[in-house]
């Protein structure tokens, strides 16, 4: 029975959650339910609709494809490398990000999701369920989160990091909906599914780095 506790964590029990709910509306594709979901939040968003709005949309949207993806994730590596010597840490947000990805791409194949027709302000092509730009934002900014946790000294500074990554990975899902490439249902499954990853990734990490510790402390014989 100690056993049992010992492996179930909090991580894990979150990933468990998050995949009940993201098959939940996986499987709602195609209900009544989940239709009267999205028009209800896409006439809401879309309708704070103006110039100004659109250039914000635009711009988070951009910051939530690939190349900016990229090109954030490089330099957080970089940083972790580099000035703070962690490279078990950069290879769980490699992991995190690229199996990410993987899961994204696998995804939209098998439920081949058709996007929005109505009220597009910008195109996009492929599949739309669940959303790629949501799914990278969530495990971009929720592992980087997860790293600078324990760097940061102050309580005030912690939830500031919350705050602002929280930021990021709504207004980015928020773009999507609001510029008429995603439906709202494919923004909250990619937000579910990537959570789902990355609380997996950090139960596998921290698993790793209590094995590691445990090895450490044993005597030499």
């Amino acid at each position: 029975m100690q056993n049992f506790k010992k492996n179930i964590s909090i991580p894990l029990l979150a990933a468990a959650l998050s995949l009940v709910v993201f098959a939940i509306i996986a499987l709602s594709i195609s209900d009544n339910q989940i239709h009267r979901f999205d028009d209800i939040l896409i006439t809401w968003i879309q309708g704070m609709e103006s110039p100004g709005m659109t250039r914000w949309m635009e711009l988070f949207t951009w910051i939530g494809s690939g190349l900016p993806v990229v090109a954030i994730t490089l330099i957080s590596m970089i940083v972790l490398y580099v000035f703070l010597g962690h490279r078990r840490e950069l290879l769980f947000l490699g992991c995190v990000i690229a199996g990410s990805a993987i899961l994204n791409t696998l995804l939209k194949l098998v439920f081949q999701r058709a996007r929005p027709t109505i009220h597009r302000i910008i195109e996009a092509t492929g599949y739309s369920f669940p959303s790629g730009h949501s799914m990278a934002a969530f495990s971009l900014y929720g592992g980087l989160a997860f790293l600078i946790w324990k760097h940061v000294p102050t309580t005030a500074g912690r939830i500031a990091m919350i705050i602002v990554s929280a930021a990021f990975i709504l207004t980015i899902g928020m773009s999507r909906i609001y510029l008429g490439v995603h439906y709202p249902s494919d923004v909250v499954g990619g937000y579910f599914l990537s959570g789902c990853w990355l609380a997996t990734c950090i139960w596998f990490y921290q698993r790793y780095l209590e094995r590691i510790s445990l090895l450490q402390s044993k005597p030499l014989t």
